[in-house]
């Protein structure tokens, strides 16, 4: 399989695009800075490329099988609601545009339901600094949620997947749809290193299309 993973130099992506060499697939890495790529593979193409400029990236998409975005616009960047949803929008039009790709959006848990009618960006407890990038990623699920020709798929992660959790590669975890997934002791989290388990899992067996879903331990 050939898979374009855009956003290949960053925490999530760096992580998927191991994952995906290490299942022997033809990878297509994109990234604004290559450089910043240190994986390795005779199967591996970089190409730099600006996420907003969506006909030259359905040009580098063409030759893909699936679509993974692990597109970020920056924790830190003032513009990551407007920039979020900018370039999210030209990498849906680019995948649609290389021939209806499937696309695999890597999103956020802020969209998840904790209870009926409640999701979790709006309780108390969440972080403040993260909300101007969760709101961008529900506000870009419900507009996923309106295509219907593209085979997309909109992932979610654990409510505890960050830098600071351990790394470690399992390849276990348990999945659902709306809500999060949790353990016998409450908690719902997974490792970067799983999570890209869970995503190449989703780009070799289309299990969730037209869907979102989330994983967890």
């Amino acid at each position: 399989m050939k898979v374009a993973l855009i956003g290949a130099s960053g925490f999530v992506g760096a992580t998927v695009l191991n994952e995906l060499i290490s299942r022997g697939h033809d990878v297509i890495a994109i990234a604004r800075n290559i450089e910043k790529i240190d994986a390795t593979s005779d199967k591996l193409t970089k190409v730099q490329a600006d996420v907003f400029d969506a006909a030259k990236l359905a040009d580098i998409l063409q030759p893909a099988d699936v679509v993974i975005s692990a597109y970020n616009s920056g924790w830190t960047n003032p513009h990551i609601y407007d920039d979020f949803l900018k370039g999210a929008h030209a990498i849906q039009q680019a995948a649609k545009t290389a021939g209806n790709k499937r696309l695999i959006v890597i999103g956020g848990a802020g969209s998840l339901y904790i209870a009926e009618g409640v999701q979790l960006i709006d309780t108390p407890e969440f972080p403040e600094a993260f909300k101007p990038g969760a709101s961008a990623a529900r506000e870009y699920l419900n507009q996923l949620r309106e295509e219907k020709e593209l085979p997309w798929t909109f992932l979610s992660p654990a409510i505890e997947m960050h830098h600071g959790i351990e790394r470690k590669r399992t390849g276990t975890y348990r999945s659902g749809l709306e809500n999060p997934v949790f353990n016998a002791e409450g908690r719902s989290w997974i490792t970067v290193d799983d999570l890209a388990v869970a995503i190449v899992d989703e780009a070799e067996n289309a299990q969730h299309i037209q869907q979102r879903f989330t994983v967890a331990y």
